[in-house]
């Protein structure tokens, strides 16, 4: 397992679709762990693959002392409303208050290609939302009001 670098906002590679993953093999369980090891040492809530330059989509989230590895994700329905400060490993140093939903439901597939449903609220809604963005080229900046230095 390695450490990656997280890649910071001016990079045009945050600003591009990733795309779908067709191969479940040993290049993408690598990925998933460098990324969980990456995202532990950074400290913070999720990673998508493009914030460690590969356009795959991907994202890993620690909520609830879980890691959620998400492949190919869709956001299916989401439900309600909240409104709270997010940040980004990919944009150090700012805070940004940013509406999203209250609950999602993500479908998604594991490192092996079986799929799977999730049924999120609060914090990890917010977490799914913030990461799937990004496999579309979408920072939190892009949505925030009031951002800010921390």
């Amino acid at each position: 397992m390695a450490i990656r670098n997280i890649i910071q906002n001016g990079d045009p590679t945050l600003r591009k679709k990733s795309f779908e993953v067709t191969d479940f093999g040993e290049k993408t369980h690598q990925l998933l762990d460098d990324m969980k090891d990456t995202l532990i040492l950074a400290d913070g809530a999720g990673l998508a693959a493009p914030q460690v330059g590969v356009l795959r989509r991907i994202f890993i989230v620690s909520a609830e002392g879980k890691y959620y590895e998400c492949i190919n994700p869709k956001i299916v329905k989401t439900s309600g409303e909240q409104i709270g400060e997010e940040g980004c490993l990919s944009v150090r140093g700012k805070f940004g208050t940013v509406k999203r939903p209250m609950k999602v439901t993500v479908k998604a597939q594991d490192r092996f290609g079986k799929p799977f449903t999730v049924n999120a609220s609060g914090f990890l809604a917010r977490a799914f939302c913030h990461e799937n963005d990004h496999l579309d080229g979408i920072l939190y900046i892009d949505k925030a009001t009031n951002v800010g230095d921390c």
